[in-house]
């Protein structure tokens, strides 16, 4: 498959669907006849709840996930950002095409397994956005950079800048050197030990310097983001000149975009140097990934948008019955840790048998075991039934599209239009 063969722009007619087969073993759906394609499933706009399906599911909400897409799309524009959102949270051709779409410059990559996903589904421009220490796949991506792959690198040691280097084919690997901070992940540790790295890349065969990058998500409040982008602009500033072509300059999850456009959008703008014609400013990179299907969970709780103008909307809903009521206030839900998120938050009740009842607010997932789900409500209160379905939001979407590899798309009446498939 190719992307131009996934989800086309909000409103169009469903194409994730083509590259489906519905039969007997994929999961959630109650198909046993003979197989059938994706397309005519979706034709069919079958009901979430017309005897098509088993539970538990995991949908999608279409409106929500449009609405988030072109949320972001919208700020990085009017920010002077490029977006390469991370890919590793859906893994999803129809939704990675939609992000291209909505004018995204490439796709976000942790691992070069997920590089090469993308490269066979034809996405041209790939951020892997982690070190590379695995020589085979390297040798592998650089084969890909010589077909004309778009390619951007991390390094944060001049021991990987020799990996990469000794793994380069006919066309350099164009590297970020990773900017990190005491006790966070990967990343060199001060701005000095960045430079020396950044030598290396320069007096390296096989690689070339493009800029720098960070992962801000670790540090724990507004100040300490700050003074890590603001350091990570300092390194921009100081590899610019050994930098041939537009300088490179990426940041940003889910959690602090804001800040990131606040203290990098300025390298974005054209500048002028003494000695030097006015010069093009940087490509500042956005690596948003989680913001796509949103939740009613972590992320719900550090968007930038409880401090910005503006809205994500949780798009992920999962679907289970109530098997058991052994005691008074308490559900067993048929619902695991196979199928939903766990390792943030748990899944959040949304409705009981199709009702929002008053006391909803005070009900509570309380704990998620392989195959069932412990709901607990306020004990006086009736109206849950066996066989009653239950839907919840979940917490990390990170942690979710991975669980599936068919995920039907719904409006907003639970009429089937679409269906996603994921590549994990």
């Amino acid at each position: 498959m190719h992307i131009a063969d996934g989800l086309g722009v909000p409103g169009a007619a469903p194409e994730a669907a083509q590259d489906v087969l519905i039969d007997w073993s994929t999961r959630g759906f109650l198909h046993t006849g003979e197989p059938v394609s994706g397309r005519d499933f979706v034709a069919a706009r079958h009901s979430l709840f017309d005897g098509s399906f088993t539970w538990p599911l995991l949908v999608v909400k279409r409106s929500a996930l449009d609405h988030n897409i072109a949320t972001l799309a919208a700020f990085t524009r009017s920010h002077g950002l490029a977006f390469a959102p991370h890919g590793k949270t859906t893994m999803a051709p129809a939704i990675f095409k939609a992000q291209l779409d909505a004018g995204a410059w490439g796709l976000s990559a942790a691992t070069p397994g997920q590089a090469l996903v993308y490269r066979g589904l034809g996405v041209p421009r790939v951020l892997l956005a982690n070190e590379i220490v695995d020589s085979a796949a390297l040798r592998r991506l650089a084969y890909e950079v010589e077909r004309g792959l778009e390619f951007l690198c991390y390094a944060d040691s001049v021991e990987g800048v020799r990996i990469l280097s000794d793994a380069a084919g006919a066309v350099p690997f164009r590297v970020l050197v990773e900017l990190g901070h005491m006790d966070g992940r990967t990343g060199c540790r001060s701005l000095t030990e960045l430079l020396e790295v950044a030598e290396a890349v320069r007096r390296s065969p096989g690689v070339e310097l493009a800029g720098v990058a960070c992962y801000e998500g670790t540090r724990s409040g507004p100040a300490e983001v700050r003074d890590t982008l603001r350091e990570l602009r300092a390194a921009a500033e100081a590899v610019s000149p050994y930098v041939d072509g537009r300088l490179v300059v990426s940041a940003g999850g889910s959690a602090w975009f804001d800040l990131v456009a606040e203290e990098l959008a300025p390298l974005a703008h054209p500048r002028a140097e003494p000695g030097r014609s006015r010069s093009a400013g940087a490509l500042v990179l956005l690596r948003s990934g989680a913001y796509v299907a949103h939740d009613d969970g972590f992320y719900r709780e550090v968007t930038p948008y409880n401090r910005i103008e503006g809205e994500l909307l949780p798009a992920l809903e999962a679907w289970a019955q109530v098997l058991s009521v052994p005691e008074p206030g308490l559900a067993l839900v048929g619902m695991g840790k196979r199928d939903v998120p766990y390792d943030i938050d748990l899944p959040m009740v949304r409705t009981v048998g199709g009702r929002t009842p008053g006391w909803l607010d005070r009900a509570r997932v309380v704990k998620v075991q392989d195959q069932h789900t412990y709901l607990r409500f306020p004990p006086g209160e009736e109206g849950v039934r066996p066989g009653d379905l239950v839907s919840f939001g979940v917490s990390h979407p990170c942690t979710a599209f991975d669980k599936w590899r068919v995920i039907p798309v719904v409006d907003d009446d639970y009429v089937v239009i679409d269906l996603i498939k994921t590549y994990f």
